[in-house]
């Protein structure tokens, strides 16, 4: 449950404690629920998922339109938004960074205001994609211990 908190709340890291309950898991019953091979692929994707959380919210601002600005801009406002103003602060983060950037790119208002909602559509698809990897770890935790 820590796991799926964490996906929402930037400074719990969700899918790596989901991925850890699977391992306590194991090592709790002799290590028989889950075969190497399964939390092997579960290690990876967790890998996989914790470094698409930091790459799609300045993929979504490119593919709204930023330039390396307004994507550099994205990832610097994201970085410090969440030390900042934990947990909106990466969401307001990376969309006022994409906006700054953009305007430092000497972007029209519009134009850079498209930046930063691409970098906001970015971070909810990343957090999609930790709740969905989150909620899957938790089915099979919940399968094998009841």
């Amino acid at each position: 449950m820590c796991g799926l908190i964490g996906c929402v709340l930037p400074v719990i890291p969700g899918p790596s404690i989901s991925f850890l309950s699977l391992i306590i898991l194991s090592y709790a019953k002799n290590w028989e629920p889950f075969s190497s091979t399964f939390l092997i692929i579960m290690a990876g994707l967790t890998i996989l998922v914790t470094i698409l959380d930091y790459v799609v919210p300045a993929g979504g601002a490119k593919k709204y339109g930023a330039s390396k600005w307004g994507v550099m801009g994205a990832m610097a406002g994201m970085l410090i938004g969440v030390f900042m103003f934990p947990p909106w602060g990466m969401i307001l983060g990376a969309f006022m960074g994409a906006f700054a950037g953009e305007l430092l790119a000497r972007k029209d208002g519009a134009k850079a205001l498209q930046a930063g909602f691409g970098a906001f559509i970015g971070i909810m698809v990343g957090t999609g994609l930790k709740l969905a990897f989150s909620g899957t770890i938790l089915f099979f935790y919940l399968k094998e211990m009841f």
